[in-house]
């Protein structure tokens, strides 16, 4: 298994793209989010990930930054379906909300021979709390996070006796216990360095800084923490090329305290 992160900034950023990754197992992808525009595409190319081998797409909330390439996705799937070049089927998972949303959007937006493939070759099937699926042959089962700002779906993925989970683009809440407890990898999001939060002010925000999520990595036994969602700033120029050596040192500091 393979996990590839396409995106690690935040809502507005222009210098890299919003947060999303993929997991391959068996030369076949499981994406997770989109970000938010048809840089979708370039992200995957950059990859060396085939768009055509994606066979099945999970959208964790309606935040335009996770949900608007999905728009783009869809387009790129149904357009080579219409045209016969891709015969494939591709589901793409979801609550009912953001199911609606994504199909209102894609009804208004695309062209109708596009429109006739969703639902015969392009599934969008919504999930509830606790439901579980097969995806890449492992069982995956999707939890409602309980936002306070916009329904949002997380995810664990179990393989062999590991598991993999992600926690969407906020805090881990206490109802996620069953699913975050002893993972063997943790996708969760850090606004910034806990040095920073009274610059950035993460909290306010419904999100958490790096020294927070290492916190909760090691009280619920989390074998590796993966952090997702890094604030970047058009005022700092030099802050993205910084911020992957600040916040490994970060998180490794707060592991071994």
């Amino acid at each position: 298994m393979k996990l590839t992160i396409l995106g690690t900034g935040n809502a507005m950023v222009t210098k890299c793209y919003n947060t999303c990754f993929a997991i391959e197992q068996n030369d076949e992808y499981f994406l997770v989010d989109g970000g938010g525009g048809n840089q979708i595409l370039s992200q995957l190319k950059k990859a060396n990930i085939d768009w055509k081998k994606i066979k099945n797409i999970f959208v964790t909330h309606k935040h335009i930054d996770h949900i608007t390439g999905i728009i783009w996705l869809v387009r790129v799937f149904t357009q080579n379906m219409s045209r016969g070049t891709f015969d494939k089927e591709v589901n793409l998972y979801a609550h009912s909300e953001l199911i609606k949303i994504i199909t209102d959007i894609a009804t208004m937006l695309l062209q109708p021979k596009q429109i006739d493939y969703i639902g015969k070759k392009f599934h969008l099937i919504s999930v509830e709390d606790g439901d579980e699926v097969t995806i890449l042959g492992n069982k995956v089962k999707f939890f409602d996070i309980h936002s306070t700002k916009a329904k949002q779906f997380g995810f664990t993925m179990y393989y062999g006796k590991d598991k993999l989970t992600c926690c969407g683009d906020e805090p881990y809440n206490e109802v996620e216990k069953e699913y975050v407890q002893d993972s063997t990898y943790l996708l969760h999001e850090a606004f910034c360095l806990y040095e920073d939060r009274e610059k950035f002010h993460p909290y306010e925000k419904h999100h958490s800084t790096v020294k927070d999520a290492c916190i909760l990595a090691e009280k619920l036994n989390v074998k590796n923490l993966i952090i997702q969602r890094i604030r970047t700033s058009l005022t700092e120029k030099n802050y993205i090329q910084k911020r992957e050596k600040s916040f490994i040192q970060a998180t490794f500091m707060y592991l071994m305290t």
